[in-house]
């Protein structure tokens, strides 16, 4: 019975040992594998497959910044400014920052943000809320330094200051249809601004950093520097361009007229020394101004020229043979197919001469009606009319031209005295800079330009000048221009108006007038 006893319990012994080396045998193994998958998944990760890894690491430090680079500068002719960028703040949030920090409270420090942003404290807390993971989101732009720095004094978290710039146009709306304005992220919208916008926006740089989680760069990784935007010179004389501006609104007011709009022109190189429009408008402060009253309307308006294309028609009489300067032509009103043609004044005959101080419907007329339809026609288009100048500002128009292979008579005899076609006040001022440089074409120019200045000659040079001698009448007494006259000065002019058509098609009293 002992030994029966003793060798059960020597069996059970061996039986317990051998469970124990095999429980221990599974463990080691369970242990083993869990190291080699361990070393086999980091030997995956940091030399097989590491950019999975770099890449979320980079998403969570990573930060591009963006090196700004201010609008090119508009001068004038000399270098006086007409267009500067000044430097402003942008105030933003992330939202995600400010949401981990506790989100908006009612603290003196919000309500000062909130205040200093004229946004209520509630609508605020909304828009910063609407996306809580966000990381960005602009609270006010341009804001003045020293509103900036009051804000950065609160040290809000998750508000943050970004420099950016605004335009100032020191010129205001002496200049202001001209050069136009950007809007708030500094893109041209009208004017030179918009025309040139390209050339006066430069390349912004960017600079690669590394941040902690509380916002501080560690570490640089990159940087690509910004490209300089370029400057740009006008052709415009910012001293001339205010004295145009002043008597141009001295102009509008006296005749109470609804609006007006003046060119002057280089005739030498074709540079526009100045281009304004009254009424005008504030550059610096657009608020409350209406989109109509900032359309340059010396290049989008158009009317029709009247009398001052009457040099043309006479031009061409000359040049084809039809007459002479000596020639007196009968005056006397008289009909075309039920139209009578008359002057203001009643005049039995006059020169030439005569016909361009009196500016006489009669004559041109039948100066017209002399010569083919096709006369007179090429002779508008060889000076600019029904082509637009190309000086590159956005929203010319070329004006309206007749295509016509037939013409009536009375059709001939209107469009002789400036009916039948509608121009633009900057394609008339192309016409009287050509006939300043008796004859010579030139392209005009809203940049700077250095003489001397090729041209195309389109017309005789003895024809112009003595049709140029003929226009200095129109500024001697008893001509319609004497108000143009100026003591010690010889001066070529001829004045124009013209019946506007009202909506019904018919005439009202209603008058462009236009002296160039």
């Amino acid at each position: 019975m002992k030994a029966a006893a003793k060798t059960q319990k020597s069996k059970r012994q061996e039986e317990q040992t051998n469970f124990i080396s095999w429980r221990f045998a599974l463990l080691c193994g369970c242990i083993l594998l869990a190291l080699v998958f361990l070393l086999g998944r980091a030997a995956w990760l940091q030399i097989i497959a590491p950019d999975m890894l770099v890449r979320q690491g980079d998403m969570r430090s990573l930060r591009v910044q963006e090196v700004s680079t201010s609008r090119g500068m508009i001068t004038d002719r000399s270098g006086r400014p007409l267009a500067v960028s000044v430097p402003v703040k942008a105030i933003w949030a992330d939202p995600k920052e400010v949401h981990d920090a506790g989100g908006i409270s009612v603290g003196d420090r919000w309500k000062a943000l909130s205040t200093a942003l004229n946004i209520p404290l509630d609508q605020l807390s909304a828009r910063i809320n609407a996306n809580p993971k966000g990381r960005f989101i602009y609270l006010a732009r341009q804001v003045n330094p020293d509103m900036a720095d009051y804000i950065k004094k609160l040290k809000l978290p998750g508000i943050h200051l970004r420099e950016e710039s605004r335009r100032y146009y020191p010129s205001g709306e002496v200049t202001a249809h001209l050069i136009g304005f950007t809007n708030v992220d500094s893109q041209g919208i009208e004017g030179v601004e918009k025309s040139f916008d390209k050339w006066l926006t430069g390349q912004p740089g960017e600079r690669i950093v590394r941040k902690d989680r509380y916002g501080r760069v560690i570490e640089d990784i990159s940087s690509t520097d910004s490209q300089a935007a370029h400057n740009l010179a006008l052709s415009i004389d910012e001293r001339l361009q205010a004295l145009v501006y002043r008597e141009l609104n001295n102009a509008v007011a006296f005749n109470k007229a609804e609006s007006g709009s003046a060119v002057l022109v280089d005739v030498n190189t074709g540079e526009v020394l100045a281009m304004a429009n009254s009424p005008s408008y504030n550059p610096n402060n657009l608020a409350g101004t209406p989109k109509d009253a900032m359309r340059n309307r010396t290049i989008t308006d158009v009317f029709e020229p009247g009398s001052t294309v009457k040099p043309m028609v006479v031009m061409t009489a000359l040049q084809r043979g039809i007459v002479n300067e000596n020639t007196v032509l009968n005056t006397v009103p008289y009909r075309i197919n039920g139209h009578e043609i008359k002057d203001v004044a009643r005049y039995s005959e006059l020169t030439l001469t005569g016909v361009l101080q009196k500016s006489s419907n009669v004559g041109v007329s039948k100066l017209a009606l002399a010569m083919p339809s096709s006369a007179l026609v090429d002779t508008y288009s060889r000076f600019g009319l029904g082509k637009a100048t190309n000086l590159g500002l956005v929203g010319e128009r070329s004006g309206l031209y007749p295509q016509k292979q037939r013409w009536s008579d009375i059709e001939r005899a209107t469009f002789s005295f400036g009916y039948g076609l509608m121009v633009t006040p900057l394609q008339l001022a192309r016409v009287y800079a050509t006939i300043g440089s008796y004859g010579i074409y030139r392209p005009l120019s809203i940049t700077k330009v250095d003489p001397p200045v090729p041209g195309e000659r389109i017309f005789p040079e003895s024809t112009v000048r003595t049709v140029v001698h003929m226009m200095e009448s129109v500024a001697l007494p008893g001509g319609g221009g004497v108000k143009a006259a100026i003591k010690g000065y010889r001066i070529a002019i001829k004045t124009g108006t013209a019946n506007l058509v009202g909506p019904a098609g018919r005439g009202v009293k209603d008058y462009s007038a236009s002296p160039a």
